[in-house]
């Protein structure tokens, strides 16, 4: 075989291998995960998720309802938080949303998210936003460097994108807060009265299904 034949298999080998190399480089990363922060118990298979934005003042409304709802329906229900910084409109929404990832790190997002909404007054106008978490962490008891150091991480950016990509898969109007009630959306008024009717009917149904399976269950060993 002359030198042209091995030049011409020479070639296509290098085209081979460079068609692997393109591939390999663009093969999709593995994704990070959006935030699991959840109270409460998956016992009844009721689940409501808020995705919310710190800094918003509707969410701050919102915010003693929920903790009170959160508290009378914890036996009962599941509840999960999902950042949604609406970074357009509110200037401080990414970075609170960075000091709340920041705590979870230390096991302290739920007192950290408390901290935020009770306080919102103090900080979401700030142009030093970060003096007033700082505080919040260290009335929290969190180690501050490491703090400081979560806070700055890509870590916890990825965390808060992660949320806002979620978000974007539900195809839902971004506005907040944004509630999901299994999965489907709902927008209770914020009074508790509004949140209890929403729950109980959902509470409701899931013991009816469970009542009708177990009915079947019984009718099919006679």
């Amino acid at each position: 075989m002359d030198k042209r034949f091995w030049g011409i298999i020479l070639v296509i080998c290098l085209i081979f291998v460079g068609i692997i190399v393109f591939n390999k480089d663009n093969t999709p990363k593995n994704s990070v995960n959006p935030t699991n922060h959840v109270t409460g118990t998956d016992k009844n298979g009721v689940k409501l998720v808020e995705y919310g934005d710190f800094q918003c003042s509707a969410c701050g409304k919102y915010y003693p309802t929920v903790h009170q709802v959160v508290e009378a329906y914890k036996d009962k229900i599941q509840f999960q938080f999902r950042n949604l910084p609406l970074s357009q409109i509110h200037q401080n929404a990414f970075s609170a949303a960075r000091a709340a990832e920041a705590a979870d790190k230390q096991g302290k997002f739920w007192e950290m998210y408390d901290m935020l909404y009770q306080n919102q007054s103090a900080w979401s106008e700030s142009d030093n936003p970060k003096s007033s978490y700082e505080q919040y962490a260290k009335q929290l008891g969190l180690d501050i460097d490491k703090f400081n150091s979560d806070y700055a991480s890509k870590t916890v950016n990825d965390l808060i994108n992660a949320d806002l990509a979620a978000f974007d898969k539900t195809k839902a109007a971004k506005q907040t807060p944004t509630f999901f009630l299994n999965g489907k959306r709902v927008e209770p008024d914020a009074d508790v009265a509004s949140f209890k009717k929403i729950l109980d009917e959902a509470l409701g149904s899931k013991a009816s299904d469970s009542t009708s399976s177990d009915s079947s269950n019984d009718q099919s060993d006679i």
